[in-house]
């Protein structure tokens, strides 16, 4: 039997990733996915996803989400990371490697167009539909693709709540509330986890399980991989005429935020994660 290609309707042609494919944000990416690493795994362990299932991770960069899901399927299961740029292919296939996983895979292909005949248990992506040009026909498809009874897990960014609990902090919340236009400038939707709640009923699965985990850290590392964010962003932030006055001299950037934090003596959080998961009823 061929391949059959998942196409999406009405697709729009994938815009740039916003953050780039460079070594030094392959490197943030990677101390990210190890702060947060807990997060995900609960969200993966509560939606269902476990021994012996054949799970399409979405977006899989250099492999983080992949590997652990190998973890939680074990050695009957499977995971086929989608991934569009050939180097973070590259890369994670040298970390699976080097750690031994055998039950991971990789595919260089767009998120709207995945080739594989057989079903999946299971469809998960973290920090992924936020950069999605049509989010809905996306998850429309991959719907297609679960078996009866499958599941869709996603953990996905919150600004809002961030922003908010940053507002004793001027500074740090100019650098967010830059960051968050030159998401939107760039097409970024920073707020499609909260509408998820919305959107997955129109493909006729259940409203989803949603809960909100904020990490909140006071000894440097989340405002250290978020600053580098910010400097990952910079080049659109720039073609798309991000105003950056506010943030003053981005050569003094970090010392300047470091003091305010100290001054504050504060913990300061990590982008909130909206963990959204549902389950595919029909034919069940």
């Amino acid at each position: 039997m061929a391949a059959m290609t998942v196409n999406v309707e009405d697709k729009k042609q994938p815009s740039e990733y916003l953050l780039g494919y460079t070594d030094a944000e392959h490197d943030r990416l990677i101390r990210q996915a190890t702060l947060i690493a807990p997060f995900t795994e609960r969200l993966f362990r509560e939606a269902g996803i476990g021994q012996g299932q054949r799970v399409l991770d979405l977006g899989s960069g250099v492999g983080d989400v992949s590997m652990m899901v190998s973890r939680l399927v074990g050695p009957s299961g499977e995971v086929v990371g989608v991934e569009r740029d050939a180097n973070s292919i590259g890369k994670a296939k040298l970390r699976v490697s080097a750690m031994g996983i055998r039950n991971v895979s990789f595919v260089q292909a767009d998120v709207s167009e995945i080739a594989d005949e057989r079903p999946f248990d299971a469809c998960v992506g973290r920090f992924i539909l936020h950069f999605v040009p049509e989010p809905l026909s996306v998850l429309r498809s991959l719907a297609r693709r679960l078996r009866p009874g499958g599941i869709l897990a996603f953990q996905e960014p919150s600004f809002i709540p961030m922003i908010a609990l940053c507002s004793d902090l001027p500074l740090w919340s100019r650098v967010l509330r830059t960051a968050r236009e030159s998401g939107v400038r760039c097409g970024v939707n920073p707020e499609i986890g909260l509408e998820l709640y919305r959107l997955l009923p129109q493909l006729g699965l259940p409203a989803p399980k949603m809960h909100i985990d904020v990490l909140l850290n006071g000894d440097g590392r989340v405002r250290e991989i978020m600053l580098d964010a910010f400097r990952s962003l910079l080049p659109q932030a720039k073609r798309h005429k991000v105003p950056l006055e506010e943030v003053g001299d981005l050569n003094t950037l970090a010392e300047r935020v470091d003091a305010e934090i100290a001054a504050a003596n504060t913990a300061i959080p990590f982008l909130p994660l909206v963990n959204v998961w549902t389950r595919n009823l029909k034919n069940s």
